[in-house]
């Protein structure tokens, strides 16, 4: 894999505002008015990269920084506006201890000051939280071939850039109904064939797993909760554990798969317990061989009405958290999520108490499109976080540029970042990363690739997503009446949900503070997330866009951060009052800017 770097300077001048309502004398520490002026100059070239991709609080974080920075540079530590350590710059590597405080996100920035101008040189995001289930930040994996360890360190390393924190084992496993499989005489195969007839290397899912532990994330294994192969009476499964399209159990209900794959899948009744043991002890053999974390549970959507052997109709989502419950009792240490295909079940998995957050594969090809637009997003988040009691944050799985995956090519970058900016804003996050960006529901496909552009652009994106995830995931409501307006002409404002041509403005209230996330749709060209086609538009990047709002209290300090500008690293920004309003200029605004507003 090529290296990625990446570059951001920003020169911040800080100047006194001509109102004469505003405060004075601004500086990088004291920012409570005036006017800010931002430009972007080109400079050295920074790789930051560090050793795990998340950390347990108190842990030792090491750096390491590729390129030419200039005498005088320092590394500053903040979370959120707070400067919590600061040191000089001696050398291309060292060390921070982590503070004690749990699910926190740390930015760090390499920085030079001179004569009242700062110039960043880069970024990079820390996660110092003990468990992955508050913030999750889900990659994959999906082929298991001969593969050497330079190879899978390489895929690794632009997971723990992004700061990765579990990884999904898709299509591992020999069969669904016994994913380790293994010869009748109990030895464990070396090499075997996954559904799809491709090779599985046992010590290529070590080295996988292996290297994950060592970078912090979690590795968890894919399966069904009700699959059967062929074959599965020679392996003990019953027919009786099976579900029916008929109440008179003439007809299985099965997944048909290509031609030359293994086998189509047939299902079994998720709440049979007969079916639950059997597939539990299955499990116990997979967790004595691999050193897997947990259990990616999948299913198949509404399946209309079914039955079991004895012709009683089946309730699926009550089975799906039979099952999970099941599953937890039987291995109470490892950990659980399970996919609610277009939300079905998704209310019985997220109250069965036992996973880890919620996972929703969308879709955007159903008739009535109910998970097509921007605004379903949001719909599916406050969904999860009702079932859930606010207890359980939110995992997109959303195949981006679907039908231009049909033929090989690349991602279309405005697509994918407008997604990631309107799913990140709204507290969810986006499985997408492996060791190719996903485009279809079958991992293994990479038709599309990612350019050296979007790489460059998906760092600071998850950059920004683990750095500020207090304000972007953790509490707080979602508000989408946001009184703030354009004072330029330069966009047009509109309200939740997203429209084109405009700019859509949301916001999250918390306890002391407002975060307001401008999303620009300007240029859009739908309303839709998955940009199918591959055709939603560059946005055009907006240089100083003035905006005003009305805060609902006084305001101590307004700050904005985007992880498309200055790496993501919190700019100060001035502000005066104008009557009950005050008025703005950001350094810019491209694809998404946040902005923090500070009460006193």
């Amino acid at each position: 894999m090529k290296k990625i770097f990446y570059l951001v300077s920003c020169f911040m001048l800080f100047a006194s505002c001509k109102d004469e309502n505003a405060t004075t004398g601004i500086n990088p520490s004291d920012h409570s008015g005036g006017d800010v002026s931002v430009s972007i100059t080109a400079g050295p070239k920074i790789r930051l990269t560090t050793d795990k991709a998340c950390y347990a609080p108190g842990e030792n974080v090491q750096f390491t920084a590729e390129g030419q920075i200039p005498a005088g540079t320092k590394i500053r530590y903040r979370q959120l506006e707070e400067v919590i350590a600061e040191q000089d710059y001696t050398g291309n590597s060292w060390n921070w201890a982590l503070p004690e405080q749990d699910f926190t996100g740390y930015m760090a920035e390499i920085y030079s000051s001179s004569n009242g101008i700062e110039t960043i040189y880069g970024t990079i995001a820390i996660d110092a939280s003990s468990d992955w289930k508050r913030f999750p930040r889900y990659g994959f994996v999906a082929d298991f071939g001969k593969k050497t360890d330079e190879t899978i360190q390489d895929e690794m390393n632009f997971l723990k850039r992004c700061h990765i924190n579990g990884v999904q084992f898709q299509d591992w496993h020999n069969k669904h109904h016994w994913p380790l499989g293994s010869t009748h005489d109990g030895q464990v195969l070396n090499i075997y064939k996954d559904i799809a007839n491709r090779d599985v290397y046992a010590e290529t899912i070590e080295k996988y797993i292996n290297i994950q532990h060592t970078y912090g994330m979690k590795s968890i294994f894919y399966n069904l909760c009700f699959g059967a192969l062929a074959d599965a009476r020679e392996d003990g499964v019953s027919d009786s554990w099976g579900l029916y399209k008929d109440y008179a159990a003439k007809t299985r209900d099965s997944h048909d798969l290509p031609d030359g794959w293994k086998s189509d899948i047939y299902l079994t009744d998720p709440g049979n317990l007969a079916w639950q043991k059997y597939l539990a002890e299955r499990n116990a053999d997979v967790y004595n061989q691999f050193d897997f974390d947990g259990y990616q549970i999948d299913q198949l959507g509404d399946r209309g009405t079914v039955f079991n052997v004895y012709g009683k109709e089946v309730d699926l989502p009550e089975g799906y958290a039979s099952f999970i419950k099941a599953m937890k009792e039987a291995h109470p240490d490892k950990r659980l999520v399970m996919n609610a295909v277009s939300r079905y079940g998704s209310k019985n998995i997220a109250q069965s108490g036992a996973v880890d957050f919620l996972y929703n594969e969308v879709w955007g090809k159903d008739a009535d499109r109910t998970e097509a637009k921007f605004s379903h997003l949001k719909q599916i988040i406050d969904e999860n976080a009702n079932y859930s009691g606010n207890r359980l944050n939110t995992v997109f799985a959303a195949y981006m540029n679907y039908r231009l995956a049909d033929n090989k090519g690349q991602f279309n970058t405005p697509g994918v970042l407008l997604t990631d900016a309107v799913m990140f804003a709204l507290g969810g996050s986006h499985l997408e990363l492996g060791p190719h960006m996903l485009c279809k529901e079958y991992f293994p496909n990479n038709n599309l690739t990612m350019s050296e552009e979007l790489k460059q652009a998906i760092v600071h994106y998850y950059d920004f997503l683990t750095a500020y995830q207090n304000v972007l995931r953790d509490e707080g409501t979602l508000n989408t009446s946001v009184d703030l307006e354009s004072a330029d002409g330069k966009f047009t404002v509109s309200q939740w949900p997203p429209q084109t041509e405009t700019l859509c403005v949301i916001a999250r209230n918390l306890k002391d503070k407002d975060i307001i996330h401008l999303l620009n749709f300007s240029q859009a060209n739908s309303d839709e997330w998955r940009d199918d086609d591959g055709t939603m538009p560059e946005p055009i990047l907006t240089e100083n866009p003035k905006f005003s709002f009305r805060p609902s209290r006084p305001v101590k300090g307004i700050w904005m951060a985007s992880p498309d500008f200055a790496g993501g690293a919190l700019c100060p920004i001035g502000f005066k009052t104008n009557g009950d309003r005050l008025e703005m200029k950001l350094p810019s605004l491209k694809y998404w800017d946040m902005l923090i507003i500070e009460y006193k």
